[in-house]
């Protein structure tokens, strides 16, 4: 089954920071899964440094993946696409650019002195 989520995923104003890990440990190009709250995320550094965090958890198969998938673009849009279903979401706000009736979670995500935080909100369902 596959989850429809809001479009307005990310919280407004987040309840605390969560460290995740520093940047440098995350290489360029690459995803990793962190659990932060209770929830796997995955954190992405793109090439130029750019960092996003979306849910892993691929909407189509259920399985936490999406950390491992392939980053890209698409129409200038930073994007990684499943490695269990060939579908591409935006890295920004998560939504499915195959499908956007389909919305993975996005989180707010901040650098600060090379290290990487995540927003953690209470009110997150």
């Amino acid at each position: 089954m596959i989850h429809v989520a809001p479009r307005s995923a990310v919280p407004a104003a987040p309840t605390s920071w969560t460290f995740v890990c520093a940047l440098g440990e995350i290489l360029r190009g690459t995803g990793v899964c962190a659990l932060v709250a209770g929830r796997q995320i995955a954190v992405f550094r793109l090439a130029d440094d750019r960092v996003y965090a979306l849910d892993s958890r691929d909407p189509y198969s259920g399985a936490n993946v999406l950390a491992r998938g392939r980053i890209g673009e698409r129409g200038g849009v930073a994007t990684v696409t499943s490695p269990t279903h060939p579908r591409s979401f935006a890295l920004a706000s998560g939504v499915c650019l195959d499908d956007r009736r389909v919305v993975v979670p996005s989180y707010v995500v901040r650098v600060r002195a090379g290290m990487i935080e995540i927003a953690v909100s209470a009110a997150r369902p």
